[in-house]
């Protein structure tokens, strides 16, 4: 893969998808490899990265989800143009590991091995569940419900309701 692409498009949405999306057309999947679901790291309009996933759109072309959060961040809305550039995404879990969950790996390591049968959509949906919290303590408790719920449960089989226990 091309280690940087740029490249404009509009905001869009459609009905069937919760938020809106950006698109990556066609020639853009094949620099990236040619291939869906993978990691990457997006900036818009050179002022906001994230991390976030390619996946099929049709036609060859593939799409980028954004939340509205950080469209309101970019002052941007559905329809309007961005510029666009995209580049590998090369972290082990494709989003960040917050430090109270990492510092319980390196710690308990059946609940690091646990975790790492899951597969890589559940995974980053769980550190994304303990980063998503603004105190440090919540993190710490939410890292630990997950991680203790997980050495119960059938290895890389269990959902996530139970893994949560909701």
């Amino acid at each position: 893969m091309h280690p940087t692409i740029n490249y404009s498009t509009r905001i869009s949405k459609l009905p069937h998808l919760p938020g809106p999306y950006i698109e990556v057309l066609p020639d853009v999947v094949q620099q990236l490899g040619g291939k869906f679901k993978i990691r990457l790291l997006c900036t818009l309009n050179d002022k906001l990265t994230f991390q976030g996933g390619l996946v099929a759109l049709g036609g060859g072309s593939g799409y980028i989800s954004i939340n509205n959060a950080r469209l309101k961040q970019l002052n941007l809305k559905p329809g309007d143009e961005v510029r666009v550039r995209l580049k590998p995404d090369n972290s082990e879990f494709g989003v960040n590991i917050p430090e109270e969950l990492a510092e319980l790996f390196a710690q308990d390591d059946e609940g690091k091995r646990m975790f790492e049968l899951l597969p890589p959509g559940k995974q980053r949906y769980l550190i994304t569940y303990v980063a998503d919290v603004k105190s440090s303590q919540l993190r710490i408790d939410r890292a630990l419900l997950l991680v203790n719920n997980l050495k119960q449960l059938p290895a890389g089989k269990a959902s996530l309701r139970d893994i949560l226990a909701k």
